[in-house]
Protein backbone atom coordinates (compact mmCIF):
# COMPACT_ATOMS: atom_id res chain seq x y z
CA UNK A 1 0.00 0.00 0.00
CA UNK A 2 2.86 2.07 0.75
CA UNK A 3 4.45 1.72 -2.49
CA UNK A 4 0.83 2.58 -4.31
CA UNK A 5 1.21 5.94 -2.11
CA UNK A 6 4.82 6.66 -2.60
CA UNK A 7 3.97 6.19 -6.40
CA UNK A 8 1.30 8.23 -6.39
CA UNK A 9 2.50 11.32 -4.87
CA UNK A 10 5.69 11.33 -7.03
CA UNK A 11 3.27 11.85 -10.30
CA UNK A 12 0.96 14.07 -8.88
CA UNK A 13 3.41 17.08 -10.68
CA UNK A 14 4.22 15.18 -13.54
CA UNK A 15 3.97 16.96 -16.94
CA UNK A 16 0.65 14.58 -17.82
CA UNK A 17 -1.26 15.52 -14.52
CA UNK A 18 -0.21 19.34 -14.45
CA UNK A 19 -2.80 20.35 -16.86
CA UNK A 20 -5.51 18.45 -14.90
CA UNK A 21 -4.14 20.21 -11.61
CA UNK A 22 -4.23 23.62 -12.61
CA UNK A 23 -8.01 23.10 -14.01
CA UNK A 24 -8.85 21.12 -10.84
CA UNK A 25 -7.56 24.32 -8.98
CA UNK A 26 -9.02 26.85 -10.91
CA UNK A 27 -12.52 25.83 -10.58
CA UNK A 28 -12.02 24.88 -7.09
CA UNK A 29 -10.67 28.47 -6.27
CA UNK A 30 -13.66 30.03 -8.13
CA UNK A 31 -16.00 28.54 -6.00
CA UNK A 32 -14.50 29.38 -2.92
CA UNK A 33 -13.64 32.85 -4.19
CA UNK A 34 -17.50 32.93 -5.00
CA UNK A 35 -18.60 31.93 -1.40
CA UNK A 36 -16.14 34.34 0.23
CA UNK A 37 -17.71 36.88 -1.46
CA UNK A 38 -21.46 36.10 -0.94
CA UNK A 39 -21.08 35.61 2.40
CA UNK A 40 -19.09 38.79 3.04
CA UNK A 41 -22.66 40.24 0.79
CA UNK A 42 -24.84 38.52 3.15
CA UNK A 43 -23.24 40.20 6.27
CA UNK A 44 -23.12 43.89 4.92
CA UNK A 45 -26.82 43.54 3.60
CA UNK A 46 -28.39 42.35 6.02
CA UNK A 47 -26.61 43.44 9.21
CA UNK A 48 -27.02 47.50 9.87
CA UNK A 49 -24.64 48.26 13.24
CA UNK A 50 -24.97 51.63 15.06
CA UNK A 51 -21.03 51.77 15.60
CA UNK A 52 -18.12 51.62 12.87
CA UNK A 53 -16.07 49.57 15.09
CA UNK A 54 -18.90 46.72 15.73
CA UNK A 55 -18.28 46.79 11.62
CA UNK A 56 -15.25 46.30 12.04
CA UNK A 57 -15.41 43.63 14.02
CA UNK A 58 -18.21 41.58 12.83
CA UNK A 59 -16.29 42.11 9.71
CA UNK A 60 -13.21 40.55 10.95
CA UNK A 61 -15.21 37.49 12.66
CA UNK A 62 -17.35 37.13 9.60
CA UNK A 63 -13.86 36.99 7.91
CA UNK A 64 -12.42 34.04 10.29
CA UNK A 65 -15.77 31.90 10.39
CA UNK A 66 -15.63 32.53 6.26
CA UNK A 67 -11.81 30.32 6.27
CA UNK A 68 -13.38 28.19 8.89
CA UNK A 69 -16.18 27.12 6.45
CA UNK A 70 -14.40 27.10 3.15
CA UNK A 71 -11.30 24.86 5.39
CA UNK A 72 -14.82 22.43 5.53
CA UNK A 73 -15.59 22.58 2.03
CA UNK A 74 -12.82 22.21 0.69
CA UNK A 75 -13.10 18.17 1.17
CA UNK A 76 -16.77 18.18 -0.95
CA UNK A 77 -15.51 20.56 -3.45
CA UNK A 78 -12.96 18.48 -3.93
CA UNK A 79 -14.78 15.35 -4.45
CA UNK A 80 -17.14 17.39 -7.01
CA UNK A 81 -14.23 18.08 -9.07
CA UNK A 82 -13.05 14.94 -8.54
CA UNK A 83 -15.80 13.41 -10.62
CA UNK A 84 -14.77 15.74 -13.50
CA UNK A 85 -11.28 14.96 -13.74
CA UNK A 86 -11.27 11.52 -12.49
CA UNK A 87 -11.20 9.41 -15.75
CA UNK A 88 -8.54 11.55 -17.76
CA UNK A 89 -6.15 10.80 -14.63
CA UNK A 90 -6.74 7.42 -14.65
CA UNK A 91 -6.55 7.10 -18.42
CA UNK A 92 -2.92 8.74 -18.06
CA UNK A 93 -1.75 6.65 -15.58
CA UNK A 94 -3.35 3.27 -17.19
CA UNK A 95 -1.32 4.02 -20.31
CA UNK A 96 1.91 5.48 -18.45
CA UNK A 97 2.29 2.39 -15.96
CA UNK A 98 -0.38 -0.34 -17.30
CA UNK A 99 -0.41 -0.12 -20.77
CA UNK A 100 0.16 -4.09 -21.36
CA UNK A 101 -3.22 -4.34 -18.94
CA UNK A 102 -6.16 -4.37 -20.49
CA UNK A 103 -7.60 -0.52 -20.44
CA UNK A 104 -10.53 0.54 -18.38
CA UNK A 105 -13.66 1.93 -19.20
CA UNK A 106 -15.36 5.17 -18.21
CA UNK A 107 -18.21 5.28 -16.61
CA UNK A 108 -20.60 6.22 -18.91
CA UNK A 109 -22.03 9.96 -18.43
CA UNK A 110 -25.87 8.08 -17.47
CA UNK A 111 -23.96 6.67 -14.59
CA UNK A 112 -20.73 9.35 -13.73
CA UNK A 113 -22.87 12.59 -12.98
CA UNK A 114 -25.06 10.16 -10.43
CA UNK A 115 -21.98 8.88 -9.07
CA UNK A 116 -20.03 12.22 -8.32
CA UNK A 117 -23.03 13.47 -6.77
CA UNK A 118 -23.22 10.77 -4.49
CA UNK A 119 -19.84 11.33 -4.13
CA UNK A 120 -20.23 14.79 -3.14
CA UNK A 121 -23.31 14.18 -0.89
CA UNK A 122 -21.80 11.42 1.23
CA UNK A 123 -18.47 13.61 1.67
CA UNK A 124 -20.36 16.50 2.26
CA UNK A 125 -22.71 14.55 5.33
CA UNK A 126 -19.34 12.58 6.95
CA UNK A 127 -17.62 16.47 7.13
CA UNK A 128 -20.76 17.88 9.08
CA UNK A 129 -20.76 14.80 11.44
CA UNK A 130 -17.28 15.21 12.12
CA UNK A 131 -17.91 18.85 12.36
CA UNK A 132 -20.03 18.59 15.07
CA UNK A 133 -17.77 16.45 17.00
CA UNK A 134 -15.83 19.19 17.47
CA UNK A 135 -17.70 20.09 20.24
CA UNK A 136 -16.37 16.61 21.74
CA UNK A 137 -13.27 17.86 23.16
CA UNK A 138 -10.67 14.57 22.49
CA UNK A 139 -12.18 13.08 19.54
CA UNK A 140 -12.92 15.92 16.96
CA UNK A 141 -9.46 15.23 15.15
CA UNK A 142 -10.03 11.40 15.72
CA UNK A 143 -13.39 11.44 14.26
CA UNK A 144 -11.80 13.68 10.80
CA UNK A 145 -9.50 10.62 9.92
CA UNK A 146 -12.15 8.26 10.68
CA UNK A 147 -15.12 9.38 9.03
CA UNK A 148 -12.78 10.55 5.86
CA UNK A 149 -10.48 7.86 5.46
CA UNK A 150 -13.37 5.58 5.30
CA UNK A 151 -15.68 7.85 2.85
CA UNK A 152 -12.82 8.73 0.66
CA UNK A 153 -11.24 5.60 0.54
CA UNK A 154 -14.42 3.87 -0.67
CA UNK A 155 -15.17 6.10 -3.12
CA UNK A 156 -11.93 6.16 -4.31
CA UNK A 157 -11.20 3.05 -4.40
CA UNK A 158 -15.08 1.79 -6.19
CA UNK A 159 -14.24 4.62 -9.09
CA UNK A 160 -10.55 2.51 -9.97
CA UNK A 161 -12.44 -0.66 -9.64
CA UNK A 162 -15.54 0.03 -11.57
CA UNK A 163 -13.47 1.04 -14.42
CA UNK A 164 -12.92 -3.06 -14.89
CA UNK A 165 -16.19 -4.02 -12.80
CA UNK A 166 -19.49 -3.75 -12.22
CA UNK A 167 -20.53 -1.62 -9.87
CA UNK A 168 -22.30 -4.54 -7.57
CA UNK A 169 -18.84 -6.49 -8.26
CA UNK A 170 -16.57 -3.22 -7.04
CA UNK A 171 -18.54 -3.17 -4.22
CA UNK A 172 -17.67 -6.68 -3.18
CA UNK A 173 -13.87 -6.71 -4.19
CA UNK A 174 -14.01 -3.34 -1.78
CA UNK A 175 -15.35 -5.12 1.11
CA UNK A 176 -13.42 -8.52 0.54
CA UNK A 177 -10.52 -5.97 0.89
CA UNK A 178 -11.96 -3.17 3.52
CA UNK A 179 -9.26 -3.13 5.81
CA UNK A 180 -6.59 -1.92 3.16
CA UNK A 181 -9.04 -0.01 1.42
CA UNK A 182 -9.61 1.75 4.73
CA UNK A 183 -5.92 2.15 5.52
CA UNK A 184 -5.35 3.66 1.89
CA UNK A 185 -8.59 6.07 2.84
CA UNK A 186 -6.35 7.67 6.09
CA UNK A 187 -3.73 8.36 4.11
CA UNK A 188 -6.09 10.19 1.58
CA UNK A 189 -7.62 12.39 4.91
CA UNK A 190 -3.93 12.68 6.57
CA UNK A 191 -3.06 14.68 2.85
CA UNK A 192 -6.60 16.42 2.68
CA UNK A 193 -5.98 17.69 6.32
CA UNK A 194 -2.21 19.51 5.26
CA UNK A 195 -3.14 23.22 4.22
CA UNK A 196 -1.93 23.19 -0.03
CA UNK A 197 -1.32 19.61 -0.34
CA UNK A 198 -5.23 19.11 0.13
CA UNK A 199 -5.56 20.94 -3.46
CA UNK A 200 -3.75 17.63 -4.45
CA UNK A 201 -6.06 15.66 -2.93
CA UNK A 202 -7.87 13.97 -6.17
CA UNK A 203 -5.72 13.64 -8.22
CA UNK A 204 -3.26 12.06 -5.24
CA UNK A 205 -6.25 9.80 -4.44
CA UNK A 206 -7.10 8.94 -7.87
CA UNK A 207 -3.42 7.51 -8.65
CA UNK A 208 -2.86 6.23 -5.75
CA UNK A 209 -5.99 4.25 -5.63
CA UNK A 210 -5.64 3.39 -9.40
CA UNK A 211 -2.11 1.78 -8.63
CA UNK A 212 -3.55 0.14 -4.93
CA UNK A 213 -6.49 -1.44 -7.16
CA UNK A 214 -3.77 -3.03 -9.39
CA UNK A 215 -1.73 -4.67 -6.71
CA UNK A 216 -4.79 -6.05 -5.13
CA UNK A 217 -6.10 -7.73 -8.16
CA UNK A 218 -3.27 -9.16 -8.69
CA UNK A 219 -3.62 -10.69 -5.39
CA UNK A 220 -1.36 -8.28 -3.38
CA UNK A 221 1.44 -9.04 -5.19
CA UNK A 222 4.02 -5.89 -5.99
CA UNK A 223 2.62 -4.02 -9.01
CA UNK A 224 4.94 -4.03 -12.18
CA UNK A 225 4.78 -0.11 -13.19
CA UNK A 226 5.61 0.37 -16.62
CA UNK A 227 8.49 3.21 -17.30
Amino acid sequence: MFQSASRAMSQVFERPFRAVFWKMLGFTLAVLVVIWIALQGLVAGFVALPYPWLETALSVLTGIGAVFALGFLIAPISALFAGLFQDEIAEIVEARDYSGDRPGEALPLSKSIPQTIKFTGVVILGNLFALLLLLVPGINLVAFFLVNGYLLGREFFEFAAMRFMQPEEARAFRKARGGTVFLGGLVIAGLLAVPILNLVTPIFATLFMMHLYKRLERGGGKAQFSR
